[in-house]
């Protein structure tokens, strides 16, 4: 049986004036269409309807082949077939840039021997869709000798100049999206950017005192709820003041990188680390605590490795503070940094208090 029309009621017989109607309103749905699938369902119920012809099919060309996409037809024909160009009268249609215009096709040398007699096509036109460089064909055929009238062929010349248009305008559509795509994904690339620059520090690529309160305290709170455990560390670098004094500022800077090396290789990369202040680093260890002796030994076996292979005019060393919480009535990071800086603090003065002997002796020394 036929395959009937998902659009319009059948004509009865040709009607110039009414196909005349019905292929403004299919040019009309051409217009909607941003697909290749929306274009095959229209060309292929219009195609058909336009002349009353027994069959129609809609075909693209696919390199050197014609690629028979879709049809509407009383018996199947080669609908998701490829043939070579110069094989078919679709083929021929394009490479001649030309309507091929067959009554009958035992008589046209331009149909390929055999393939038709299997089928019910008596006659057919095959018209190409776009004019200059034809990237497609449509066409109709008759179960009956059929002089295919020069009406006929306008109003299928005319659906395939409108389908023409369509996948232009779909290819023009397609590369908007992709340039809209490729801009939105530029933009969000580069706001990514300028977040991470607003919450990085530019000297070590550690994150920043607003990096750092942005994630730790999601984070801190976050554990607190769950119970989870985790590590607050607060650092303060030694002597970075007498190295900007003495040996200037890119030195100095070269002192903060370096130690910020260090911690890098002492912490995971799951701990969040960043420089919060001139000479001083905070970080935080979630899911793992350690106390404060073990801590020291394993970043002063850092530095001790850092500082013997340097040929850098400074020694690295830091004062350090840990907590770990959950805490009694510590309820948010600013409580857990206020510990945390205290502890640091007591430890630069215990070490500065061990310290002082060994200065003294050295004074002594260079005295006498």
């Amino acid at each position: 049986m036929a395959n009937e029309s998902p659009v319009h009621t059948d004509l009865q017989g040709f009607h110039f004036s009414s196909s005349m109607e019905f292929l403004l309103h299919v040019i009309q749905q051409l217009s909607l269409a941003r697909n290749l699938s929306t274009v095959q369902t229209i060309v292929r119920s219009a195609a058909r309807r336009l002349t009353g012809c027994d069959g129609a099919t809609f075909v693209l060309r696919d390199g050197d082949y014609c690629h028979y996409l879709d049809e509407d037809a009383i018996a199947p024909l080669w609908k998701g077939q490829r043939f070579p160009l110069d094989k078919c009268v679709s083929g021929w249609c394009m490479q001649n840039r030309a309507q091929a215009v067959i009554p009958d096709v035992s008589k046209d040398e331009r149909i390929p021997c055999g393939v038709y007699q299997q089928t019910f096509i008596k006659s057919m036109v095959m018209v190409p869709v776009r004019a200059h460089a034809p990237i497609g064909a449509i066409g109709n055929y008759w179960a009956r000798p059929h002089q295919p009238r020069r009406e006929e062929v306008q109003l299928l010349q005319a659906l395939a100049d409108a389908v023409s248009v369509t996948l232009e305008n779909i290819q023009m559509y397609a590369e908007l999206e992709q340039r809209v795509q490729e801009r939105t994904g530029e933009l969000q690339q580069a706001l990514q950017q300028i977040h991470m620059l607003s919450i990085t520090d530019e000297l070590t690529g550690l994150y920043n005192r607003r990096g750092f309160r942005l994630l730790a305290d999601k984070s801190i709170r976050r554990a607190l709820r769950g119970g989870e455990r985790f590590s607050l560390v607060y650092l303060d670098l030694d002597g970075l003041k007498l190295i900007n004094d003495s040996q200037g500022h890119g030195v100095g800077d070269g002192m903060i990188s370096a130690i910020a090396g260090v911690l890098r290789q002492t912490f995971r990369e799951s701990d969040i680390l960043a420089r919060i202040g001139g000479d001083e680093f905070c970080v935080l260890a979630l899911g793992h605590t350690e106390d404060s002796a073990g801590l020291r030994r394993r970043l002063q076996a850092r530095l001790d490795a850092f500082n013997q292979s340097s040929d850098k005019p400074y020694q690295l060393s830091c004062s350090l503070g840990l907590v770990t919480g959950p805490m009694p009535g510590v309820t948010g990071l600013d409580d857990l940094l206020r510990h945390a800086d205290a502890r640091m603090y007591a430890d630069k003065q215990a070490r500065t208090a061990a310290a002082a002997p060994a200065r003294a002796v050295a004074v002594n020394l260079a005295a006498t």
